[in-house]
């Protein structure tokens, strides 16, 4: 297999994408491809947090928490590393996917005007030196160097369409195959793997396909509303979840696990967004099991990260921080914030978590504060109260530093 050849399109035709609505979802993946990508490294004080509000970014300094400064924009902007080298930043707004320079390298914070315009930007996924951006609205997927971004121009892009527009997610694969979502605007209900173009494998066993995670060797899971559908040479295996309806819609995974955690939900009619049970699929073993979490510990899709590791972090409505081992039994247990409730929209601030090596950064909207406490010792290691509500936010920083 080789890379795809694709229709190119240049940085004028890509800038007139540009359209009016933003669609977001109830479970978008916090992360689309682990913590351990090149945007997400061990934690060494060369970090910066790039945090969403109504009306900009602000970004701190990951080590003390100090805000360096904060960038305007415009309506509900929504965050994703951008995966290079130089710590950028994506940020989803009406219009399509900004470019945000977080000043890890260049020393300054500010958008480059770089605009792959979307008329609904959906995921952004960087993996194996390739990103994916996928329009929600169109259903086209734009690819290119990951390392490609921040010079003030678009860089050289690829395209692939989607048989119809719909909530999705692609991912461009080492040899430069790409799996991508099969759905409409109605449903949504596989993947289908791509080379040079041309379909050479599907599999429609993944209703309410949402999300995908990258693990050790490059095997691919997506969620879907009756367990886990998982990519790995060359074949899809579909592992069921042990009840009728058990949704998993976001997974939380690294480049050095077999093992994925992923957001689970055995209750079609439940009210509100959080969650109380975690999946843990063995991609090796190829088995899915459910995790009851303890009393008190429920999530929102925003709450659950991956440790230097491979622990799984939990920030629960009971306001602790809770360390699992991989086989989902609670190894720590820390009261970090208030306890708080479900947000009644997905959109609304509530805390949320991003986890670095041995660092879970975590922020309280309802006292504007973040935290970034040491996963050894339970400690505080450095806070910070912001001028602005904090919505969603994720961690950056340079490679090899």
């Amino acid at each position: 297999m080789h890379r795809p050849a694709r229709s190119r399109l240049a940085a004028g035709a890509i800038a007139a994408l540009a359209a009016i609505a933003l669609a977001g979802c109830a479970t978008a993946a916090p992360s689309a491809s682990g913590e351990n990508d090149a945007s997400e490294p061990s934690h060494d004080g060369d970090t910066r947090v790039a945090i969403a509000y109504d009306g900009g970014i602000v970004v701190l300094d990951g080590d003390t928490l100090d805000t360096v400064a904060s960038a305007e924009l415009d309506g509900f902007l929504r965050v994703n590393p951008a995966g290079d080298h130089d710590g950028h930043v994506f940020v989803t707004a009406a219009d399509g996917f900004h470019l945000l320079d977080s000043g890890l390298a260049s020393g300054s914070v500010e958008f480059t005007g770089e605009v792959f315009g979307a008329e609904a930007p959906g995921h952004v996924t960087p993996h194996a030196g390739r990103t994916a951006l996928f329009d929600d609205g169109t259903g086209r997927i734009t690819l290119f160097d990951t390392d490609s971004v921040g010079t003030g121009a678009l860089p050289d892009s690829e395209t692939v369409e989607s048989e119809e527009a719909h909530h999705g997610v692609a991912i461009e694969l080492s040899d430069g195959t790409v799996l991508s979502t099969i759905g409409t605007a109605e449903s949504r209900s596989g993947v289908r793997l791509l080379d040079a173009g041309t379909e050479v494998a599907r599999s429609e066993d993944c209703p309410g396909v949402h999300g995908e995670g990258a693990l050790k060797g490059e095997t691919i899971v997506f969620g879907c509303e009756d367990g886990v559908l998982v990519f790995a040479d060359g074949e899809f295996t579909k592992l069921e979840a042990p009840d009728a309806f058990g949704r998993s819609g976001n997974a939380y995974v690294t480049d050095t696990s077999a093992i994925a955690a992923l957001d689970y939900n055995a209750d079609p009619d439940t009210e509100g967004y959080l969650l109380s049970q975690l999946a843990l699929v063995d991609t090796e073993a190829q088995t899915l099991s459910v995790v009851d979490l303890p009393d008190g510990v429920e999530y929102t899709w925003r709450g659950v990260g991956r440790d230097g590791h491979d622990n799984i972090v939990v920030l629960a409505s009971d306001g602790t921080l809770n360390v699992l081992d991989e086989a989902g039994a609670v190894v720590d247990s820390w009261s970090v914030i208030e306890p708080w409730e479900s947000p009644a929209e997905w959109q609304d601030p509530h805390p949320g978590l991003r986890v670095v090596g041995d660092i879970a950064y975590v922020t309280e909207p309802a006292e504007n504060r973040i935290l970034a406490v040491d996963l050894h010792t339970g400690e505080v290691s450095a806070e910070a109260t912001l001028d602005v509500v904090p919505g969603e936010f994720v961690v950056v920083g340079a490679a090899g530093h």
